[in-house]
């Protein structure tokens, strides 16, 4: 936890100083500092108004962070839970290929057939249950956080208090875990569908140029050589790491995108939820409602908090920039030393500090985009109450 703390700090310009410019304060657990006065009117007008409001419910989230550093917990975990899923996802590859070679090796015939499609659908049981276990995890981490800054405590709140208090929704939380799963399960399918299908074969080598390019490069690719990094001394093949990085790691790329972009469509499910003890459907509707006036100021703080991780994670092209100048040929050709592996690790694990930590500002956020959706105050503004 501290070495999160320090990169936070480093990264996002957060301290333990007071802001300079003094504001009235909302009545949340005395946690939330406004980050402006509130504009007359509120809601989901767009405008310089919503960026106001937008980048304002932004800003006071990361008040709240730096007041609150037991909220911090929640980006670990969520780190951690997101480590599982490509470890989950190694191991789906792993077993599918063995069912695959084995079916193979069987030979034509109705058993083969048969032991195929076995294999297929036990891919997507695979499939559902490392979806549905990872977005369990983090529905349960995002209503502790709702909850924990929602409590009426004085001081900082306990994470793990509100994660004790999350249980009582426990049933809710995974039918919804399970709509997720499957909604997630459907877009993946259908963004394959498209890209096979639709996407034109003359712009492939586009592909090179997005994420896939960039992660075979230094300093994503520590090594520059898959096989160096997961070679097993002494026995000449290919360890389970391969499977994991980069093979997993990509596969939860594309699921966190899913899973953004679920969260982006339905961000105020879990509150209604946690908050206002709605059903499934009741939360969905009225997250949907809730939208409808909060559209704008939800969309400008989104792309402000995109816009910070897209910065930091820009700065690659300095670490590359730098490793070329000083050492091109073991940076760019051969293998880094010890000292440059050492450099990039630290700047993976740096970078993947910052997303989690925006995504946790980007969590409190909402709670302040709820408030002003089910209050008419706007995000930060003083006279709202804490939800019970």
């Amino acid at each position: 936890m501290q070495l999160i703390s320090v990169i936070t700090d480093q990264w996002l310009g957060l301290c333990r100083k007071p802001p300079s410019v003094h504001a009235s304060q909302i009545d949340m657990g005395n946690l939330h500092e406004p980050a402006y006065e509130g504009l007359p009117g509120g809601g989901g007008g767009g405008g310089v108004g919503a960026i106001r409001r937008g980048i304002g419910a932004a800003f006071s989230g990361m008040r709240t962070l730096n007041r609150n550093r037991q909220l911090l917990w929640f980006a670990l975990l969520a780190g951690l839970v997101l480590a599982g899923n490509a470890i989950g996802h190694a191991a789906r590859h792993y077993i599918y290929r063995i069912m695959q070679t084995s079916h193979f090796a069987a030979g034509e015939g109705p058993g083969y057939i048969f032991g195929l499609s076995l294999s297929y659908i036990g891919s997507y049981v695979l499939d559902f249950f490392i979806a549905f276990t990872t977005l369990f995890c983090l529905v349960f981490l995002l209503a502790g956080l709702v909850l924990s800054i929602s409590s009426k405590k004085e001081g900082p709140v306990s994470f793990f208090e509100g994660l004790a208090k999350a249980k009582k929704y426990l049933k809710a939380l995974i039918l919804w875990s399970v709509v997720l799963a499957l909604a997630g399960m459907l877009l993946d399918r259908i963004y394959v569908y498209v890209t096979i299908i639709w996407f034109p074969h003359e712009l492939g080598f586009l592909y090179n140029f997005g994420l896939t390019g960039i992660i075979t490069q230094f300093p994503f690719n520590w090594t520059l050589d898959w096989n160096m990094l997961t070679e097993v001394p002494g026995y000449g093949g290919r360890s389970l790491l391969l499977w994991i990085y980069p093979s997993g790691f990509m596969e939860t790329l594309g699921f966190s995108a899913i899973t953004l972009l679920m969260f982006i469509l339905t961000p105020f499910v879990v509150p209604l939820i946690v908050l206002e003890h709605k059903t499934i459907w009741q939360a969905v509707v009225g997250s949907f409602a809730l939208m409808k006036k909060t559209w704008a100021d939800a969309s400008v703080c989104a792309v402000f908090l995109g816009v910070i991780v897209y910065g930091v994670f820009l700065t690659y092209l300095l670490v590359q920039a730098a490793s070329g100048i000083i050492s091109p040929y073991e940076t760019v050709i051969f293998h880094p030393t010890g000292t440059w592996i050492a450099l990039a690790i630290f700047y993976n694990i740096a970078l993947l500090v910052v997303a989690f930590v925006v995504a946790t500002v980007g969590g409190i956020a909402l709670l302040d985009l709820y408030r002003s959706a089910n209050t008419g105050q706007v995000p930060g503004s003083a006279g709202t109450e804490p939800f019970p």
